[in-house]
């Protein structure tokens, strides 16, 4: 089976960015498919899918204007098996893909990836002012079922600020 982590098309409102798929991803052939992966429910109680998709359904993200990415192609069994060099050595394919793509927000799963592309050590959870390849960038806890420093609800009001953000930004370009 073919496994390809990307899950993206131009415009989005949203690309969820992982430091890179986990080995089970991979092996199972689709993005957060670990049972033990909160990333599915979260979307859904946060607002950005109707229902709650399944690992399987990750392309119907794309109706949603959401997407799926990670700074390190590589797949690896622990997070922390990615080096801060792997993820500075990926910034500059990262950023063009990015800015290819030119989603209006970039969603980090996590602080790390963006931490060790920037040289920024002190990264604070919500959006990013400076933004990162010219688009607005949030730092959203990582959904992963290994992060228990975040309960469902954390996870669950950190992504619904973002997708609020997003919702009044639209109005505002409507309506200012």
């Amino acid at each position: 089976m073919h496994y390809e982590s990307d899950i993206l098309a131009p415009g989005l409102d949203v690309v969820f960015c992982g430091m890179n798929p986990a080995a089970t991803a991979a092996a199972d052939g689709h993005n957060f498919s670990n049972r033990s992966n909160r990333f599915w429910p979260v979307l859904h109680l946060a607002g950005f899918t109707e229902t709650q998709l399944r690992p399987e359904e990750e392309r119907r993200l794309l109706d949603y204007g959401c997407g799926i990415t990670a700074v390190v192609a590589r797949p690896t069994r622990m997070a922390s098996d990615v080096s801060t060099e792997e993820f500075r050595y990926a910034r500059a394919e990262f950023e063009a893909k990015m800015r290819r793509y030119a989603p209006r927000a970039i969603g980090f799963l996590g602080k790390r990836a963006l931490a060790a592309m920037t040289g920024v050590s002190r990264i604070p959870w919500g959006r990013y002012a400076p933004g990162f390849a010219d688009t607005t960038a949030w730092v959203l806890p990582n959904p992963s079922g290994l992060n228990r420093g975040f309960t469902l609800d954390d996870l669950t009001r950190a992504y619904a600020e973002l997708r609020c953000a997003l919702t009044d930004n639209a109005t505002t370009a409507t309506t200012g």
